[in-house]
């Protein structure tokens, strides 16, 4: 592994690369912010797609892509005289000593649930007004109900026991029925996303990432359906040649043999 002296120097040659790309390269000197937004997020979830496969070399090279995303940042904030990598390092800097008075001050904690009470706590002194409004609004739905429930659990405001958090879901399953039985499609939807929204709180109870939870499952089911398309295409049959109770049996071969 390298040295701090080295990791400094790459991260130096990596803004001096920079710098030359924003002066010489007509794509790079072209960039603006809102050019390089849409980027950025599929970089974040090619990061997100490595980290799911643990795939190690994967992660480091996503990590470099995001990391020219942020100096990329920087390098236009610079040139606009509003902030530039410093700026953005010590801002930071200066948040998480703030944020960790139980590492630089004389606040003690007793776990890691009460470092996150704390954090939320802190934020509010920033000057946000609500606990909510760090929450992007651009965020997946299924990530922002996660990160709403972490937000407002950590001033208090959750169940105290897991047995209630399931028991909340069964009550939204039984509202979702009886919508459905009225035939209400506005207020099916709504009742809906309140079982969703009920699952993704009883996730953390778990200590389940639900977001990771879906993505797995959403893998396994590619993988089983290829498994069937790849069965028809032995048979020299198309996969819509396939009755559905022969599909139901090559999905239960694929069970045994995809795990």
């Amino acid at each position: 592994m390298n040295n701090r002296k080295q990791q400094l120097d790459a991260f130096e040659r990596l803004l001096d690369i920079m710098d030359e790309l924003r002066l010489k390269c007509p794509w790079d000197k072209k960039q603006t912010f809102q050019s390089l937004r849409h980027l950025t997020i599929e970089e974040t979830y090619e990061l997100g797609d490595a980290i799911l496969d643990n795939d190690q070399e994967e992660i480091k090279k996503e990590l470099g892509d995001l990391l020219l995303h942020i100096i990329f940042y920087a390098k236009i904030g610079s040139e606009n005289g509003t902030f530039d990598m410093a700026d953005v390092a010590n801002g930071i800097s200066e948040k998480l000593i703030f944020r960790h008075p139980h590492i630089y001050g004389d606040v003690t904690v007793a776990d890691e649930e009460e470092v996150k009470r704390n954090w939320e706590k802190l934020k509010l002194k920033e000057g946000k007004t609500s606990v909510l409004e760090g929450v992007p609004k651009s965020l997946p739905a299924l990530v922002k109900a996660a990160r709403i429930q972490e937000k407002v659990a950590g001033v208090g405001f959750e169940w105290n026991q897991t047995a209630q958090a399931l028991a909340k879901i069964k009550e939204e399953i039984y509202e979702l029925e009886q919508e459905i039985s009225h035939k209400d499609q506005d207020a099916i939807e709504d009742e809906f996303g309140d079982v969703l929204f009920a699952l993704i709180n009883y996730a953390r109870f778990l200590k389940i990432n639900p977001e990771n939870a879906l993505e797995r499952t959403n893998k396994k089911f590619i993988g089983r359906f290829q498994f069937i398309e790849q069965k028809a295409k032995e048979g020299g049959r198309e996969i819509t040649d396939l009755s559905l109770n022969e599909m139901e049996q090559f999905w239960l071969d694929a069970k045994k043999d995809i795990k």
